[in-house]
C-alpha cells in the first residue's frame, strides 16, 4: 500500500498539476482575477498534497499492513471458530495483501477517473447567467479590516466569556452525573455504560477545559466571517455590525447550553440589508427560539439527554447501500440489456474510460434511483422504500456527511414526483430520459409518445432528469464506484452475449468474443488474487438476490 499509493501520488502529480491549470484558464464560471487567485490556491494545495501525500502513504501502509492481521488473528478466536491456532496464522494473510491491493485501486480511480470527472465539470459548464463570478476589488480592503476587528474583539470577549462561566459548566456537569448516578437516569441507565458514565465523573474537568478552549478557538472562525459579511453587503459597517453582533450570538448560544437565563446583555445589531432580518440579525436583545417556549407552554418533558441502547433505531450502512444500488443496477441492466436499450456500444464506451454518452455508468444508476423514486412517491412513504421492501427514512439513515448530499435533495425530488401525479405513460418517458440524457440521438429515437405531455410538462420533466443525473454523478465519483462498475460491465457483457445468440451468433460472434477478451484484459484483477465471478471479485460487492436496493 505505501509503495502503490506514494507511485500514484508522485506518477500522477506532474498531470494533476498541468490539468488543474489548463482546467483553470479555461473556465468560463470565473473571471480573470478569480483565476489568477484559484491559480495560487491550487498551486498550494498540490504542494501540500505531495508533502503530506508521502508520508501518508508510508504511515497508512504501516497501520493497515499491522493493523489489518491482528484484527483477524482476534476474529480467529471466536465463537464457532474450528482451529483457531490454524486461523489466527492463515486469517490475515493473502486477506490484507488483496486489501491493500483494493486500497491501491480506488485510490487510483479517485485520483484519476474522479479527478478528471470534477475538472470537467470545471472548464466545460457555463455560467448559470451568462456571467463570471468575479470579485469586487473595492470591496476587498473593508472586508479584511472588519476581518481583523472580528479576530480581535471576538479573541477578547469570548476569552472573557468562556472564564466566566467555566466554573459554572464545572459545576452544573458534576450536578447533573451525580444526580444521575443516583437516580439511575441518563448515561447510568445502562449497567454496561456504568464504569465509563463513572469514568465520565472524574474525567469532567478535562471535557470542561476542552470546551473552554474551543470556545476560545471558536472566535477565529466566527471573527473572520465579519470578511463574508461586509463583502457580501458591500459595507463596511454591516462587517463591523456582525462584529459586534457575533459576541452576543456567542453568549446567548453558551446560555441555552448550560441552561442559564435566555439572551444575552450584549446588543445585537442589523448586520444584513435584506428587510427580513430575523434570520440574520436584529438590534436589540433577542429571546429563546419559539420551540422552547412552546415547550414550556405545552408543558412537555425535554428529551432524554441518553437514548437506551434496547430502544436505538439501526441504521442503515452506507456501504450496504452502495452495495444495494450495484446489485440493482446489475438486476436492471441485464433486463435492459435484454430489451435492446442498453447496446454494446455503452459497454465499449465504459469499457474505454471515456466520457462519452455515459448511459451505463451514469444513466444506469439514476435510472435505478428513479424506480426507487417513484415507488416511494406511489407509496407515500416519508422516506426512500428499497427493493426488498426496506425504508430508508430521516431517523434511520445513515449519520454521514457524504450520505446528506444525496438523500435530502432526492427527497425533494420524491415530493416533486409526488405532486406531479404522473401516469404510466409519462413514468416511462421519464425513465427514458434519465436513461438516455447523454445520447440526445438515441433519446429522440427511444422516447414514447405521450400525446398528454405539453411543453411545460416535458420541461419539468427534463429538470429532473438533469437532477438525477447530476446526482448520480456525484455518486460515480465515490472512490469504490469505478471498481464495482467495472464488474458490473462484465456482468453486463456476458448477458448481452447471451442476448445476442442463437440466429446472430454466427454475424456478432466475432465481435462479441473480441470485446469480450479486450474487457478481460483490462478488467482482470487475476494480481490481487480474485477470480472472474463478480462476487469473488470484488468482496464489497457481494450482495445476495433479496436485498436489492431501489
Amino acid at each position: 500500500m505505501a509503495v502503490g499509493l506514494s507511485a500514484l501520488i508522485l506518477g500522477l502529480w506532474p498531470m494533476h498539476l498541468i490539468w488543474t491549470y489548463y482546467s483553470i484558464i479555461r473556465t468560463e464560471l470565473v473571471g480573470p482575477i478569480v483565476k489568477f487567485l484559484l491559480l495560487i490556491a491550487a498551486t498550494a494545495i498540490l504542494i501540500i498534497w505531495l508533502i503530506i501525500g508521502i508520508p501518508g502513504s508510508v504511515f497508512a501502509g504501516l497501520a493497515y499492513g499491522f493493523l489489518a492481521p491482528i484484527m483477524a488473528t482476534f476474529g480467529a478466536f471466536g465463537e464457532g471458530k474450528e482451529k483457531p491456532l490454524f486461523h489466527s496464522y492463515v486469517d490475515g494473510t493473502w486477506s490484507t495483501i488483496t486489501g491493500s491491493c483494493t486500497v491501491v485501486r480506488d485510490v487510483k480511480d479517485l485520483l484519476f477517473h474522479s479527478y478528471f470527472s470534477i475538472m470537467d465539470d470545471l472548464h466545460l459548464q457555463k455560467p448559470p447567467d451568462g456571467k463570471p463570478y468575479e470579485i469586487r476589488l473595492l470591496d476587498i480592503p473593508g472586508a479584511l479590516i472588519a476581518a481583523a476587528c472580528g479576530l480581535l474583539l471576538d479573541g477578547i470577549m469570548f476569552t472573557l466569556i468562556a472564564s466566566y462561566k467555566f466554573p459554572v459548566m464545572l459545576f452544573k456537569g458534576w450536578t447533573r452525573l451525580i444526580q444521575d448516578l443516583i437516580g439511575r437516569e441518563g448515561p447510568f441507565l445502562e449497567t454496561a455504560c456504568v464504569p465509563f458514565a463513572g469514568l465520565a465523573i472524574l474525567l469532567w474537568p478535562y471535557a470542561v477545559v476542552g470546551a473552554f478552549l474551543a470556545s476560545i478557538l471558536s472566535s477565529i472562525p466566527l471573527g473572520a466571517y465579519g470578511a463574508v459579511v461586509a463583502y457580501q453587503e458591500s459595507s463596511f459597517i454591516m462587517g463591523l455590525a456582525y462584529v459586534a453582533s457575533s459576541v452576543s450570538i456567542f453568549d446567548e448560544y453558551t446560555n441555552d447550553v448550560l441552561d442559564m437565563a435566555p439572551g444575552s446583555c450584549f446588543p445585537r445589531f442589523k448586520y444584513r440589508k435584506s428587510e427580513d432580518g430575523s434570520s440574520h440579525g436584529h438590534s436589540g436583545l433577542i429571546s429563546r427560539p419559539s420551540s422552547f417556549d412552546k415547550e414550556k407552554q405545552e408543558g412537555k418533558r425535554p428529551p432524554s439527554r441518553v437514548t437506551s441502547f434496547k430502544n436505538s433505531i439501526d441504521e442503515f450502512n452506507p456501504f450496504k447501500l452502495l452495495d444495494h444500488l450495484f446489485a440493482e443496477c446489475r438486476h436492471q441492466g441485464e433486463e435492459l440489456v435484454n430489451k435492446g436499450v442498453i447496446t454494446m456500444e455503452d459497454i465499449e464506451e465504459t469499457k474505454s474510460g471515456k466520457v462519452g454518452r455515459g448511459v451505463l455508468n451514469v444513466g444506469l444508476p439514476a435510472y435505478v434511483i428513479l424506480n426507487a423514486l417513484l415507488r416511494s412517491a406511489k407509496a407515500n412513504s416519508v422516506g426512500l422504500i428499497l427493493s426488498d421492501g426496506s425504508e430508508i427514512t430521516s431517523e434511520n439513515r445513515p449519520r454521514h456527511n457524504l450520505f446528506d448530499w444525496f438523500f435530502d435533495p432526492l427527497m425533494v425530488i420524491k415530493e416533486q414526483i409526488k405532486a406531479e401525479n404522473f401516469t404510466e405513460e409519462e413514468e416511462e418517458y421519464l425513465k427514458m430520459r434519465v436513461l438516455l440524457a447523454g445520447d440526445p440521438n438515441r433519446l429522440r429515437s427511444a422516447l414514447p409518445e405521450v400525446p398528454s405531455l405539453n411543453e411545460r410538462k416535458k420541461a419539468e420533466i427534463d429538470a429532473f432528469a438533469r437532477r438525477l443525473q447530476g446526482i448520480t454523478k456525484s455518486i460515480s465519483r465515490y472512490p469504490t464506484s469505478k471498481r464495482r462498475f467495472d464488474a458490473l460491465v462484465k456482468v453486463l457483457l456476458s448477458e448481452l452475449e447471451r442476448t445476442m445468440g442463437g440466429s446472430s451468433q454466427s454475424t456478432n460472434g466475432s465481435r462479441v468474443q473480441r470485446l469480450r477478451s479486450s474487457v478481460a484484459r483490462m478488467l482482470s484483477q487475476k494480481s490481487m488474487g480474485k477470480t472472474a465471478n463478480i462476487r469473488d471479485e470484488d468482496p464489497e460487492a457481494q450482495t445476495t438476490s433479496s436485498s436489492r436496493i431501489l
